[in-house]
């Protein structure tokens, strides 16, 4: 393996936290344990750039996990080695409970298929969780024969070392490290450190997964990734993180999950960073009650069974497979729709969901996708995660970034709740400057993943969800932005969310040549310093530039009614016309092109799903349409929900047929003022 640029930064600043991932997977299926019990042998004998200390750290991994896992039909041997040698060595996932007439603890060793170990109060009072699931560890395993006599449990735990990071200052370690990379540097290094290859994933793929690292660094956070199968949903929660518990189909009981009522003993929430439902469409709860006490604490982080209130940190994720593709389940019914039952239209239960990650983006998981240079070593890389939990990073956006008058109070403490995590992960340095784009992205990206979860409210036909025009703002000045599902409109669809300033829908209905056709159209407008319109198009089409010049010159002329004391001559249009049908040439656009260039100057969006019809002369009068109900057809086709067209073009609206008059909301315009009034949105 070549070593590459990140490689030889990650081992100059973690010399001692990294491993080489393809050694860990040349482990990963010769023994019955997790990738991160690989990596903490790996992480422990071969952190090193070092071939020759590389070789000899392989070695006593090898001999350590060969002599100390246990194969299936092995059981017997190792009993025998604790028999004659009074003690033995193994790495096995260890439980424990109490039990009554035993007076105390009793463990599991299920590679060895024993369920009766006996293991000392101090043990089990260090690590609690060997009583909610239990965790790998290395144990040595001891046989008594008095107690063999007197009561029959011989084998014993005398010592136990679970298998994650027992240093202190990790983040520490991690923090100083951070600053030596660029962001870019850093996202790639995350997505190795959990044996993935950057190189080979787009950037919505990198987005997604990391994503999927948020429940391990933000408390109480509820996810659901719903996607084709293989892409790897399951792999982050089973093998990569010790503080992650996977529950695969099956019953989830409110004594397993929370509390048991008889003991007092509390569940996986309490126990575990995250909680993920595996093959969530498999999941059944075995009362009406468990799938309340659920959403209460989804809510609050907060249980209460019997007299007292529980309150718990773990995250929940909810992972499954769609059987169909994303378009086809949306014309079908909604992106829930894989879920069990009590969960797939309760309105309620979604709006506690912060995320629905799209896992259509992650490709499916290939030789190609596995990552062979250094990453940091699993158990150095979720202690850090586990220690982010109890820092926050929402006042980066104090000041600085503006949420839109769509978001509820739930919505906002969602978005609130991803852009920490996300930056958590990208600033594990709580003293760090926070740069304007890492800012942007996260608030996107944590805007997009619960308006995806708004939007299946609003299909499941729940009123009261259907403002989900979710948008933000930079700084105090700064301009609206929306932020839509990529999989709910393509970007030739006409969508209902705004778009950006400066950009505006369009039908030209055609012009007098013979090749100049009816089509839709997209005018998008840049405007800078400097003076003029400088059309991006090569060539300009004649008839397009024709109805540039004729805004450009009402733009200047009636400057004060349309933009107000703004002056249009201190400032360049950079114009692009982007057609989405066979029709080129662009003509009688001048209309559009003038509200165009008036959005971009005033910093404010047009109305979404509105399609701007109509030409201007050089003396501001509007020149008449000719063929007006070959466009609201047009219109109704291309998925507009409404249309702005001269206010003389009505007569000809009467031969419009009742169905696609119902289909298109038409509104009328004077002038230039009128129409521009009528077209920003409020």
């Amino acid at each position: 393996m070549e070593l590459d640029m990140l490689d030889n930064k990650a081992a100059d600043v973690f010399e001692g936290y990294i491993v080489r991932k393809d050694l860990v997977r040349t482990f990963a299926r010769q023994f019955p344990v997790p990738t991160y019990v690989v990596e903490f042998m790996l992480g422990r004998y071969c952190a090193s750039t070092d071939p020759d200390e590389i070789d000899e750290g392989l070695e006593i991994v090898q001999r350590q996990l060969a002599s100390r896992t246990v194969r299936a039909g092995e059981e017997e041997l190792f009993k025998a080695r604790a028999y004659k040698d009074g003690r033995a060595k193994l790495i096995d996932i260890v439980s424990v409970r109490f039990v009554e007439k035993e007076g105390g603890y009793l463990a599991s060793l299920p590679s060895l298929n024993l369920n009766r170990v006996r293991i000392a109060d101090k043990i089990v009072d260090d690590n609690e969780r060997l009583l909610t699931g239990g965790f790998y560890a290395e144990v040595t395993l001891e046989y008594d024969p008095v107690i063999a006599e007197e009561k029959g449990n011989a084998f014993g735990i005398a010592d136990l070392r679970p298998i994650q990071m027992s240093k202190r200052n990790v983040l520490d370690v991690m923090s100083e490290a951070r600053g030596r990379f660029s962001s870019e540097e850093w996202r790639d290094f995350l997505v190795r450190s959990i044996g993935l290859e950057p190189q080979a994933l787009s950037d919505r793929a990198k987005d997604s997964i990391l994503l999927r690292m948020v429940p391990f660094v933000e408390r109480n956070y509820n996810l659901v990734e719903l996607g084709p199968r293989g892409t790897g949903k399951s792999h982050l929660f089973q093998q990569v993180s010790p503080y992650a518990h996977l529950i695969s189909g099956g019953k989830a009981t409110i004594a397993k999950m929370f509390v048991n009522n008889a003991s007092g003993q509390r569940g996986l929430v309490c126990q575990y960073d995250v909680v993920c439902f595996d093959e969530v469409s498999g999941i059944s709860f075995d009362t009406k009650e468990g799938i309340n006490i659920m959403k209460g604490y989804m809510e609050s982080g907060e249980f209460s069974r019997g007299k007292e209130s529980i309150r718990a940190d773990g995250s929940m994720v909810f992972v499954g497979n769609f059987d169909v593709d994303v378009e086809h389940q949306q014309r079908v019914g909604h992106l829930f729709g894989p879920l069990p039952q009590e969960m797939r239209d309760d309105t309620a239960w979604m709006d506690r969901i912060h995320c629905y990650l799209p896992g259509w983006d992650v490709p499916k998981m290939s030789k190609e996708l596995t990552t062979d240079h250094f990453g940091l070593v699993s158990d150095f890389f979720s202690e850090c995660m586990s220690r982010l939990r109890f820092q926050s990073r929402v006042a980066a956006m104090q000041n600085r970034v503006h949420l839109g008058g769509a978001l509820s109070g739930r919505d906002t403490n969602a978005v609130n709740k991803t852009v920490s995590g996300l930056l958590k992960l990208m600033y594990p340095d709580s003293e760090m400057d926070i740069s304007d784009d890492d800012l942007e992205w996260a608030t996107r990206l944590s805007l997009e993943v619960r308006r995806r979860v708004k939007e299946q409210q609003k299909r499941v036909g729940a009123a009261e969800f259907r403002n989900t025009h979710f948008s933000y703002f930079i700084g105090d000045d700064g301009v609206e932005k929306f932020v839509a599902t990529p999989e709910l409109r393509a970007d030739n669809e006409i969508g209902d969310d705004p778009l950006e300033p400066g950009q505006i829908w369009t039908i030209s209905e055609g012009g007098s040549d013979i090749d100049d056709n009816a089509g839709l159209y997209r005018i998008e407008v840049n405007e800078g310093p400097g003076s003029g319109v400088k059309i991006l198009n090569n060539p300009a089409p004649p008839a397009f530039k024709e109805s540039m010049r004729y805004a450009e010159q009402n733009l200047y002329a009636r400057a004060a009614q349309l933009i107000g004391d703004r002056d249009p001559r201190s400032h360049e249009f950079s114009v692009q016309l982007r057609a989405f049908d066979a029709a080129k040439k662009g003509s009688k656009l001048g209309v559009a092109a003038l509200v165009a260039m008036c959005s971009s100057m005033l910093k404010k969006s047009v109305k979404g799903g509105l399609i701007v019809i109509g030409e201007i002369n050089l003396g501001g009068s509007i020149e008449p349409v000719n063929s007006a109900v070959n466009i609201a057809e047009l219109a109704v086709e291309k998925g507009a929900s409404a249309l702005l067209m001269p206010v003389a073009a009505r007569r000809q609206l009467y031969d419009l047929s009742d169905d696609m008059a119902t289909k298109v909301d038409i509104q009328f315009y004077q002038d230039a003022r009128d129409a521009l009034l009528k077209a920003l949105a409020e």
